[in-house]
């Protein structure tokens, strides 16, 4: 499985940015994607994911409201639309491949552990 983010970049507080994850080698429609993101000096956060089989999805509590996971039937990539971006959403966004996990529950979709195939990222800077 081979993940590749693109889209981050710079944006103003209040802007918006969308993050795109192509896959290949897996797809979609059978399992779930991840995004996770990671600022300089803090542990890795689990912030949505979605399933293929459903479109069910989760929003960590941090982003719900603002971020929107997605994704368009039979295309096998899976966005992130970031919305009234804050500072603090600066970070590393990657998006990610579970092993065995069977929802979008938050104790799957917060843990990496579940998590065994990672694109290499895209970096998103909020000013104020």
């Amino acid at each position: 499985v081979v993940l590749m983010e693109s889209g981050g970049g710079l944006a103003q507080a209040g802007g918006s940015r969308r993050l795109s994850c192509a896959t290949s080698g897996i797809m979609f429609e059978s399992g779930y994607r991840g995004w996770f993101r990671q600022a300089p000096g803090k542990a890795r956060e689990g912030i949505a994911c979605i399933s293929g089989v459903d479109g069910s999805t989760y929003s960590a509590d941090s982003v719900k409201g603002r971020f929107t996971i997605s994704n368009v039937h039979g295309n096998n990539a899976v966005y992130l639309q970031l919305n009234s971006l804050k500072p603090e959403d600066t970070a590393v966004y990657y998006c990610a491949e579970p092993g065995a996990i069977s929802s979008v529950d938050a104790k799957y979709c917060n843990n990496g552990y579940y998590w065994h195939s990672w694109g290499r990222g895209t970096q998103v800077t909020v000013s104020a």
